[in-house]
């Protein structure tokens, strides 16, 4: 089932999906609106084959802080929400791009939100046919709520929770 805003609603009075910075702006009809954070991580363009099982990431990305950010044409770019959020056992999220970014080329790949994960959103970014200026703060993801059937047995404790800013990949388990 989709959580409509009366769902939603509900879910954040009672303190079982928490949203930290909370505005009431951020609900939606039916799901949630967050915003661009402050940091972004920009691929190097290096000839070095990444190892996953034994290079260190941060090799492979620029990060970069600050107020806007411009996406180069088909630049894959990571960058994370504003708000720190933690679900429920019984919640999972769906997460799209706002459409006004995907009506001028910019992607993101499927993404969900496991059951009882919480820290900031890290996002992968995929630039269109031009060059855009995006803003820290500006509603850029839309993430719809599903209520599973039952709780989790097997609550989301990986090696992302609790991130905050832009999370590098990790290949170990």
């Amino acid at each position: 089932m989709i959580l409509s805003d009366f769902d939603l609603w509900n879910y954040i009075r009672s303190g079982r999906l928490v949203i930290e910075p909370f505005r009431d702006d951020v609900v939606r009809e039916n799901g949630l609106d967050l915003r661009i954070g402050r940091q972004m991580a920009r691929l190097k363009p290096v000839d070095k084959v990444l190892d996953v099982h034994g290079d260190d990431v941060s090799e492979f990305y620029e990060i970069e802080e600050g107020d806007s950010f411009v996406i180069r044409p088909r630049e894959h770019v990571l960058l994370h929400t504003a708000e720190y959020i933690k679900l429920p056992l019984d919640l999972m999220g769906f997460v799209n791009l706002r459409s006004s970014y995907a009506r001028i080329g910019l992607t993101i790949p499927p993404t969900i939100i496991d059951a009882n994960f919480e820290g900031q959103l890290t996002i992968e970014l995929v630039g269109g046919e031009f060059p855009v200026k995006l803003y820290s703060g500006n509603r850029f993801l839309h993430v719809v709520f599903a209520k599973l059937s039952s709780p989790v047995e097997k609550p989301y404790a990986g090696k992302y929770q609790g991130q905050r800013g832009v999370r590098l990949p990790s290949f170990k388990d």
